[in-house]
């Protein structure tokens, strides 16, 4: 049971393995001090931050974020140490609250290894300090205890360090200011609230490496590339990793869906009848949230769906592989070549490929009828980023707080059963920008489409993503633009219009490409160069600090030579600094350019506005049918979320 401490308390730990959690809302710099029986901390060694994030028995986070899980082995911390503190600091100089007292009370968790949450403390009380003691783990006649301190330092790090006694504690304070700056290249904190600024906040400059879906559930293997680039198939993932070699091993066995991170305790599954599979339950993956838990297991069925698949495969491939032998064998006597007995072995072999397929089905039918089943029960608890167009959640739609983990591009599927649809998510902020192809491919739907329809069809997966995308940012927290130099794409473009979500009309000629490009450029080069120098705090008043989402139609029609290299400046630097690509195009219309723009469809995550089998698995390299996420014929959800989102933007004042 867990206990829910107020200041002064403490609890006993029956565990020395914990992990403690941390959520604050805001970035915050989360450390760890080695005390002695006094409490104090006898040098720099000492304290475990962001510059130097591991000790004896302990690991802490580095860089600032709005939640931290800070690992602790209490039995390998020195005989010596007979307290750890857990700290807590506001980062100095990145624009975000100078005190904690102008943010959420920060929630600290201690957790055993498998996510059974111990004790938990809500920091209140706290004004004008920058820095607390939130925790203490300390040993009591042999055992270990936690103890709510809640204990803020109006002076900071500095002050902080120095009450605990640590010699040069102004130095090593410094020290971990300077290690939070630097990590400000992976990730930029809020700047003040709009309250006092008037303007929008900035959200991520850049994310750390190994985001499980950076690429979506599927990165692009374009069809009109000579060669995939390395990274392609479907990478991203749980754990992202090439397709294998051909002619290599390939393991069928039923993956765990399990990550590193202890779970919370998941929705108990329902009881089902002896000798019947489990009946499915939504959520019932790793994570400390259910979004997380969600994500988790959609990963889990794609992989589950690829891996039967690959299992199916192999064994119809090894029985046409045996009744091929066995035929060859027949027919390699002269005297079973013909007559009664070789009439008799060849329907002998056949009835043994028969058996194996069917088995083989067998057992696939059984895993796709509880992959499906599944889908079912989860499809219809996906909050609205993950959600189809057609789903009831649109329905209550409301402005989200914070960003999602991932979003929905659409569904992928494989022909071994064809109502069977895994969501296709991608994790943001996104790491590469999108390529909507409106050009011919051998989508299987591709055909049927002639190439005026192909344009319409791309700009209106292209307008359906940006809608999703403004419908899960909080509130300005992302800015639309659009190219469209011939001003082809009005009646797509319209829902964003009339809804006021799309701040500014499409740049339009050759003279609204030139200006719009410029101001993104500069847009990227400034936050780079704040990032780099660790002074975030100094851009430009008149920087629109949110993410950006720049739609390209019609590309290159419209674009000069200049216009093109901005074009792949943004795609190749823009995502690390919240500037993200969208577009729209044929790469055909290209082909002038040569081999130069080949880099810039590499860089971008290629998706089409008909069902297309461009896709690969990075487990086994299946070919998968991607099919996009469209508004339902005839809906108004998608106006209506916009509508929306706009009032939500006039009532900030945006």
């Amino acid at each position: 049971m867990t206990a829910e401490l107020t200041r002064g308390q403490n609890h006993p730990l029956s565990e020395t393995r914990l992990e403690i959690r941390v959520s604050a809302g805001t970035p915050v710099v989360a450390g760890a001090t080695l005390g002695d029986a006094d409490g104090k901390v006898a040098d720099a060694a000492w304290v475990a931050h962001p510059a130097s994030p591991q000790l004896p028995g302990l690991e802490v986070s580095r860089q600032a974020a709005a939640d931290h899980r800070l690992a602790v082995d209490l039995d390998a911390v020195p005989d010596a140490v007979h307290r750890v503190n857990v700290l807590l600091a506001l980062p100095a100089g990145v624009g975000g609250p100078a005190r904690f007292g102008d943010m959420a009370a920060p929630f600290l968790a201690v957790t055993s290894l498998e996510g059974a949450e111990v004790a938990s403390y809500t920091i209140t009380d706290l004004d004008a300090e920058s820095a607390v003691v939130a925790l203490e783990l300390y040993r009591r006649q042999g055992a270990w205890k936690v103890r709510a301190v809640g204990q803020g330092y109006a002076g900071g790090l500095a002050a902080m360090l120095a009450d605990q006694g640590l010699p040069g504690a102004a130095e090593t304070a410094k020290a971990i200011d300077e290690a939070v700056a630097g990590g400000m290249a992976r990730a930029i904190a809020p700047p003040p609230s709009r309250q006092s600024q008037g303007e929008g906040a900035v959200r991520r400059a850049a994310q750390t490496g190994g985001n499980a879906m950076d690429a979506g559930l599927a990165a692009v293997r374009p069809d009109h590339d000579p060669q995939p680039a390395p990274g392609d198939g479907l990478a991203g993932g749980p754990a992202a990793q090439q397709p294998p070699a051909t002619g290599g091993p390939v393991s069928y066995q039923h993956p765990r869906r399990r990550t590193s991170t202890p779970p919370e305790p998941a929705p108990a599954a329902p009881q089902a009848e002896p000798g019947q599979p489990a009946r499915p339950v939504a959520g019932d993956a790793s994570g400390w949230t259910m979004n997380e838990r969600l994500y988790n297991q959609v990963w889990g069925m794609f992989e589950d769906l690829a891996r039967t698949t690959a299992a199916y495969r192999s064994a119809v491939d090894f029985a046409e592989s045996r009744l091929e032998q066995e035929l060859d064998r027949v027919l390699s006597d002269p005297r079973t070549r013909v007559g009664p007995a070789a009439d008799a072995a060849r329907q002998e072999a056949r009835a043994k490929q028969d058996a194996l397929v069917e088995q083989a089905r067998a057992a696939l039918d059984r895993d796709l009828a509880q992959l499906a089943a599944e889908s079912e029960v989860v499809e219809h608890a996906l909050p609205p980023a993950f959600a189809r167009w057609d789903s009831p959640v649109w329905q209550g739609y409301q402005a989200p707080l914070e960003t999602p983990m991932a979003l929905r591009l659409g569904d992928l599927r494989l022909p071994e059963r064809t109502n069977l649809r895994i969501p296709m998510l991608v994790r943001l902020p996104l790491e590469r920008g999108l390529w909507i192809d409106s050009g011919r491919s051998d989508g299987t739907d591709a055909g049927l489409v002639d190439s005026a329809e192909l344009r319409r069809l791309a700009m209106d997966t292209a307008v359906a993503h940006a809608a999703r995308l403004l419908a899960v940012y909080p509130v300005g927290d992302l800015t639309v633009h659009v190219i469209d130099p011939a001003g082809s794409a009005g009646a797509a473009l319209a829902p964003l219009l009339q809804s006021g979500a799309l701040k500014e009309p499409p740049a339009a000629g050759a003279q609204g490409v030139t200006a719009l490009l410029a101001q993104l450029t500069r847009r990227v080069d400034l936050v780079q160069m704040a990032v780099r120098s660790g002074a975030v705090d100094s851009l430009p008043p008149d920087l629109d600090v949110a993410e950006q989402l720049l739609i390209v139609n019609d590309f290159p029609h419209g674009f000069d030579d200049r216009a093109v290299t901005q074009l792949r400046y943004l795609a190749d630097e823009g995502p690390a600094v919240g500037v993200h690509l969208m577009m729209v195009a044929d790469r055909e219309d290209s082909r002038v350019y040569g081999p130069v723009l080949d880099p810039l469809w590499r860089a971008l995550l290629r998706i089409t506005p008909v069902p297309s089998d461009h896709l690969a698995d990075p487990w086994v390299g299946h070919a998968w049918t991607y099919e996009p996420s469209l508004v339902p014929a005839g809906s108004e959800v998608l106006r209506q979320v916009l509508w929306q989102v706009g009032q939500a933007r006039r009532a900030y004042g945006l």
